[in-house]
C-alpha cells in the first residue's frame, strides 16, 4: 500500500543524525518504500536550506543524495487556504501543501512537533506513520 506524506523538516534532520531511527525508518520509507512525498518548491527549499545548517555539519553529498531521491519519488502539488492556525509561519506550507493533497488522496503530515500543527488523525508523529503502514501491511 502507498501513504502520501508531508514530511516536516525536522523529521529529515532527525533521519540525517541517525540513520537507524524511527525518523530514519520513515526517511527511508519516503525513499525505496511505502511513502510517496508530497512536496512543491517551498518545501524543497526549506529542507536544503535547513540540511545544509552548518551546525548539523551534514555531508553535502548525502543531503544532495537525499534530496534527489525525494524530488525522483515525490508528488508535487501547490495549495491554497486554510482554516486552521499553524503558530508558526513557517510550518503553513507543510499543512497547506497537506491540505491541497488531501483534497484527492488521503495523505498525512508526519512531524516531530505534533503541537505545532492541529490535533487531526492525519497529523501524526514518525512512530504513528510506522505503526499505519505496519497495518496496512
Amino acid at each position: 500500500m502507498r501513504y502520501y506524506a508531508v514530511l516536516d523538516t525536522n523529521v529529515l534532520v532527525s533521519a540525517m543524525l541517525k540513520t537507524g531511527s524511527v525518523p530514519g525508518q520513515v526517511a527511508a520509507e519516503a525513499l525505496y518504500g511505502d511513502i510517496i512525498p508530497i512536496l512543491n518548491e517551498e518545501i524543497i527549499t526549506e529542507y536544503e536550506e535547513v540540511l545544509h545548517r552548518p551546525k548539523f555539519r551534514f555531508d553535502k553529498n548525502a543531503v544532495k543524495v537525499l534530496m534527489d531521491e525525494l524530488k525522483k519519488r515525490a508528488v508535487y502539488s501547490d495549495y491554497g487556504l486554510i482554516d486552521d492556525e499553524i503558530p508558526d509561519p513557517k510550518d503553513v506550507v507543510f499543512y497547506a501543501v497537506l491540505m491541497e493533497k488531501r483534497k484527492e488522496e488521503e495523505a498525512y503530515l508526519v512531524t516531530g512537533n505534533i503541537k505545532h500543527f492541529p490535533m487531526r488523525t492525519y497529523v501524526v508523529t514518525p512512530r504513528e506513520m510506522l505503526d499505519i503502514i505496519e497495518e496496512g501491511r
